[in-house]
């Protein structure tokens, strides 16, 4: 077996209409819509930094425009295949399916240590558990007995892992089960050297691809208004709400596609600062989509468009993964740290 991807999703299993025909609308809840990506192997995305970012971009996006749902537990497990890829190497077990399971409680730590039996053992509660109920695997971040972040993968259908009920009392994003999950002795295999996981130049190109995720939405929700202003008698303030969403949309893409340029060129420098960037740009620009669309089309698709009231209660949640003004000003001390501003044409 090898983590690495053996045959890419075609860019054209990805269109609306083929995903359309693969994940019927309300067919299945968004676990069972993972396992049926899966099988048909759309699992398979180009890895980040390996020049063709964009492709895999591309595909979040798409799978966003379909449920945000879907796509949070989409995005998990091609992450998680990304990280074994770059990390690990051991491979994953056909038809298996991810989770990567890296969220830290307040007062609460996942501890990783070796059993009587010489075996590794996790112990502890993590929060924001995506997928739980019906995932077969998680990466799991946690902390040896050195005090080291470490990260873990953990067999799910074992006497040591309980998956509760607890934690998740959202509306949005309610398909995603982002539930605690206990670990009692539960046998797990460290992935990578200690530390190695958040200093992989991979973890923020992972952190930058969350924010196609959020661009795929975005464009959904404005395909709305875009629709409805086509197909109508002109209302100019439709109209000029629509003009607003499109330069957003297009500052936000072109952000997306450079940065996804910039990634392949320079696979192993940095990516803090670019996924910073595009996340909060992202973040703003489907922020202002969702309240734009909302204002123009009134309750109607709120209350009588299943899809489109799923997007729009789930989007804001999603969002949420965003730490908003504190990357704010992470980036702002970075910008401030240059010798010259950076805003040259």
């Amino acid at each position: 077996m090898s983590a690495t991807p053996h045959s890419i999703a075609p860019p054209d299993a990805f269109s609306a209409e083929a995903l359309a025909a693969l994940l019927p609308a309300h067919a299945e809840p968004p676990l069972e819509q993972l396992q049926r990506l899966i099988a048909t192997g759309l699992d398979r995305l180009p890895l980040p930094g390996h020049g063709a970012t964009l492709q895999r971009w591309q595909a979040l996006a798409a799978i966003a425009a379909v449920d945000l749902s879907l796509l949070k537990l989409y995005e998990g497990h091609t992450d998680a295949l990304a990280i074994l890829a770059e990390i690990d190497g051991a491979g994953e077990a056909p038809g298996s399916s991810w989770g990567v399971w890296c969220a830290e409680m307040p007062g609460a730590r996942v501890k990783l240590h070796q059993g009587a039996n010489g075996h590794w053992q996790l112990d502890g509660r993590k929060a924001w558990c995506s997928g739980a109920a019906g995932l077969s695997h998680a990466l799991v971040s946690c902390w040896n007995e050195a005090g080291e972040a470490c990260l873990a993968s953990v067999a799910l259908n074992q006497a040591g892992v309980t998956v509760t009920q607890e934690g998740w009392q959202a509306v949005g994003m309610a398909g995603s089960a982002s539930v605690d999950v206990l670990f009692s002795a539960a046998h797990a295999t460290p992935v990578g050297a200690p530390g190695a996981y958040l200093a992989r130049p991979g973890f923020w190109h992972g952190g930058a691809g969350i924010a196609a995720g959020w661009y795929g939405a975005a464009c959904a929700v404005a395909g709305y208004l875009h629709a409805r202003a086509g197909h109508a008698t002109p209302d100019p303030v439709r109209l000029a709400q629509l003009g607003r969403i499109d330069c957003a949309l297009r500052a936000a893409g072109a952000l997306l596609r450079e940065g996804a340029r910039e990634i392949d060129q320079h696979p192993q420098r940095d990516a803090m600062e670019l996924a910073l960037r595009l996340r909060l740009a992202v973040e703003d620009c489907a922020t202002l989509v969702l309240q734009l669309t909302t204002r123009a089309l009134g309750a109607g698709p709120l209350c009588r468009d299943a899809h489109f009231a799923r997007l729009a209660s789930d989007l804001p949640v999603f969002l949420r993964q965003s730490h908003a003004e504190r990357d704010q000003a992470t980036l702002g001390g970075i910008v401030a740290g240059a010798a010259d501003h950076p805003w040259g044409l």
